[in-house]
């Protein structure tokens, strides 16, 4: 049993076929199947059968599925460990979703500040993702929305920020000065979104999945802070964060639209590997968020501003070597 047919594996129940395995990897498709195959014939498990279009693990290869996810990350964990050396920074793999993006950097500036030797690599994903990366190491924590219900066994998760987003507009918006408004009555209004897509977890996707509705007509920026920019010069309107538009709101650059189920409220929480499998890193992080601090730091902190010791996530090598394997296993059939 080797790396490389375990992530074979992993990718082929994630994804659902061996093709979409094989596009992942940057390999041929046989080289995906004879890796499964050399699986199936050591454990004597058919792993997983076709189900109409896709496939469906048996209870064996749930189980695999599960462990080997765990067994990748733990070997990409040591890779880490290993290459670190005396006086190189240490680093730490943080997700994070859109909106958090762009207000995190301050917190984790003064939280690196406390450790020199600490390097953080920050990766943007969707907030229905982020459990799933902590399951498989791919993130050491998680700043965003809580895991869901089902991953509570497996994900230590707490809360950390208390926010309230408001609907903002310019003046002249046709809506502002209108009262208790039906969040349906501005399905026919301009969204203005951050990126990159509507997440239903936070936000303005959050939002519309409580109102029952999606706007049908909305334009997505490149930060949440452009969107805003965009709403104050009469573009359309906004979901936004209410402590980040406090000036503006008093300068009357823009205005509160008067939405029902608003302000909402939205709990940030900081998220990691339970039952101790956390790395002591991401426990100080967790820990470190809740603190004064750390909401101090939130909330005076300019938007958009990025960590001057965070640093986009890297390429995982483990992935690389196990690709590599896979393309030598096919030029040698």
């Amino acid at each position: 049993m080797t790396l490389a047919q375990l992530q074979s594996f992993v990718l082929v129940a994630r994804l659902g076929s061996v093709k979409a395995a094989a596009a992942e990897l940057g390999v041929t498709e046989p080289a995906v199947s004879v890796a499964v195959a050399a699986l199936r014939k050591e454990l004597g498990d058919e792993l997983f059968v076709r189900a109409g279009r896709g496939i469906a693990l048996t209870a064996g290869g749930r189980r695999l599925a599960a462990l080997a996810s765990e067994i990748l990350g733990l070997a990409e964990q040591a890779r880490r460990s290993v290459q670190d050396s005396p006086g190189q920074p240490r680093l730490m793999q943080v997700a994070v979703s859109n909106v958090v993006a762009e207000h995190v950097g301050p917190l984790i500036d003064a939280f690196t500040a406390r450790d020199p030797g600490l390097e953080v690599a920050i990766e943007t994903v969707a907030g229905a993702s982020m459990a799933e990366l902590l399951e498989h190491r791919r993130a050491d924590i998680a700043l965003g929305p809580p895991p869901p219900p089902e991953r509570g066994a497996m994900v230590a998760s707490v809360p950390f920020l208390r926010c309230r987003l408001i609907v903002v507009a310019a003046p002249a918006h046709p809506l502002a000065g209108r009262r208790d408004l039906a969040p349906a009555e501005l399905g026919a209004e301009r969204w203005l979104l951050g990126p990159p897509e509507l997440d239903p977890t936070t936000g303005a996707g959050l939002l519309f999945a409580r109102a029952g509705f999606a706007p049908s007509d909305f334009v997505a920026y490149t930060s949440h802070a452009a969107a805003v920019a965009a709403a104050a010069a009469g573009d359309g309107v906004v979901l936004t964060l209410a402590h980040t538009v406090i000036e503006e709101l008093r300068r009357r650059a823009l205005t509160r639209i008067d939405v029902r189920g608003t302000p909402m409220l939205e709990m940030w929480h900081a998220s990691t590997l339970g039952f101790g499998r956390a790395l002591p890193a991401a426990l100080a992080l967790q820990r470190f968020a809740t603190s004064p601090e750390a909401t101090q730091a939130i909330s005076t902190g300019r938007a958009g501003a990025a960590s001057s010791r965070a640093r986009p996530r890297p390429h995982v090598t483990l992935w690389s070597s196990v690709a590599a394997g896979l393309r030598s296993g096919a030029d040698d059939e």
